[in-house]
């Protein structure tokens, strides 16, 4: 078996394209990590994906975007990798300084973990033993260690997820760009992904932009939600999440967290018009 890497595998992407921004359009504030800028996508077809979305995730900030299927969550954070260009509009987000976690861990079945760790390293250069150090240290936070030559078929779903995540942090990015990364999780272990993803985000103080289904991870895990209409997608309402960090499991069931979720889910079918 070849060491090649798919394209799939790569979560980080040091390459990400800055848009001209247009005459006359809002300008972010400075100190954002990522502006979403009046972004329109429309693809080859004619299909209007996103319309006139403008938003910014301030360092330190974990903001999570919910909406319908197909509303174009997932294109926004693959316009914010430069994965794909906006049809007009301007994303501003540091080159050197994004992660990507997907839906699927997209983890090398012929790699132990360890090495799957270390591949980003890898790819950016990073000598073998500082490649080696920066993934243990990895593995370490996010609970893996006694697992490391352990292969993917090995591991359950959510040491999958862990893995992959660790791999993003190798090169300590400043914002992160999550996919839905628990939705195929079971419930029990969703939660305490959010836990623990909860955690590392206290302690090493990235941005996040966040894409879930599910209205009560996104108030669980975020300082902002915003809410998308169905396609083409916009940015409908803009929820403050004034809970206190760190979050604590029963969180879930105080009737404060109810009364968000419930104001979330009604803006939500709102935006499905």
């Amino acid at each position: 078996m070849t060491d090649a890497v798919p394209t799939s595998a790569v979560s980080r992407v040091p390459d990400v394209e800055t848009l001209a921004p247009e005459a006359n359009q809002p300008r972010p504030t400075i100190d954002a990590a990522l502006t979403f800028d009046n972004v329109a996508k429309t693809f080859p077809d004619g299909t209007v994906a996103l319309k006139n979305v403008s938003f910014e995730v301030r360092p330190r900030e974990f903001v999570t975007v919910v909406g319908p299927s197909g509303c174009g969550k997932s294109t926004l954070l693959r316009i914010a990798s430069g994965l794909t260009d906006a049809s007009t509009g301007a994303v501003r987000v540091d080159r050197d300084s994004l992660g990507y976690v997907f839906q699927d861990p997209t983890l090398l079945q012929w790699r132990t973990v360890i090495r799957n760790v270390e591949l980003l390293a890898q790819l950016h250069g990073v000598g073998a033993k500082e490649r080696r150090r920066l993934a243990q240290d990895a593995v370490n936070l996010v609970g893996l260690n006694g697992f490391e030559e352990k292969y993917p078929k090995q591991l359950s779903g959510g040491m999958k997820m862990r893995a992959s995540l660790a791999r993003s942090l190798t090169l300590k990015p400043g914002v992160f760009l999550f996919d839905e990364p628990f939705g195929a999780l079971d419930e029990i272990t969703r939660e305490r992904m959010n836990d623990e993803l909860i955690a590392l985000f206290q302690s090493q103080g990235f941005a996040s932009l966040f894409i879930t289904h599910s209205i009560y991870e996104a108030v669980f895990l975020s300082t902002r939600v915003l809410v998308m209409s169905g396609r083409p997608g916009r940015i409908v309402d803009d929820f403050d999440v004034p809970f206190a960090y760190p979050r604590l499991p029963d969180l879930r069931f105080e009737p404060e967290f109810a009364e968000l979720t419930g104001q979330v889910s009604h803006a939500l079918r709102g935006g499905h018009s």
